[in-house]
């Protein structure tokens, strides 16, 4: 697997791209309702994800739900105009708790939905987290919803949070592609790998 700084996270040999909670639409949902969202953050969410279909070039892209944020309104528009220009890549989406568009958008898009859980060997495709006795032997759960981060404090008290790609043995969180989300500290165990995003690097962290 290869972890991209964009938030994606890319399976070679199938070549296909997972990503989690892109949350597109959401700056246009908050305007409209009055709060000032500035509009660099959507047009940054739609040049990452471009430019990660570009420098992967996957045949599949699978979104661990939470596609668009809300009800349909015009920054739908440019994801189709993104899936047209890109018609020889495969769109999905594991139906997250966000995505509440009729079906027909979907259609409009080219886009296979799936309901949660999806397997896709050694695969468990969810939006939400797994307990991890529901897993079965075996598997991993690959999941998003969480949008999981690490606070690093440095030796004079400063820190900073950051998000990141969080795994155990048995599942791994994928860390949420859209800018305007927020994020949730991870609680991590010693056996667990983490590894965070900080600008255009990802970079291990030890859970020691």
């Amino acid at each position: 697997m290869t972890l991209h700084a964009f938030k994606g996270m890319y399976w070679e040999e199938r070549s296909i791209l997972f990503v989690a909670d892109l949350h597109l639409g959401k700056a246009t949902h908050f305007r409209k309702a009055g709060i000032p969202v500035p509009k660099e953050v959507r047009q940054s969410n739609f040049d990452k994800f471009t430019a990660l279909l570009l420098d992967l070039n996957p045949k599949r892209v699978i979104i661990l739900g939470d596609l668009f944020h809300s009800e349909c309104n015009t920054a739908w528009e440019d994801f189709v105009h993104i899936t047209k220009q890109f018609s020889d890549i495969a769109f999905e989406l594991v139906v997250g708790n966000h995505d509440i568009m009729d079906k027909t958008q979907y259609e409009y898009a080219k886009m296979k939905v799936h309901p949660e859980p999806y397997n896709l060997d050694p695969f468990i495709l969810t939006h939400h987290p797994m307990d991890v006795e529901d897993i079965e032997e075996g598997k991993t759960n690959l999941c998003g919803h969480i949008h999981p981060a690490v606070y690093l404090r440095g030796i004079a008290k400063q820190g900073m949070k950051l998000p990141c790609f969080h795994f155990t043995e048995r599942q791994g969180i994928l860390p949420a592609f859209g800018e305007f989300t927020g994020t949730a500290v991870m609680r991590t165990k010693k056996k667990d790998q983490v590894f965070v995003v900080s600008g255009e690097k990802v970079i291990e962290m030890s859970t020691t």
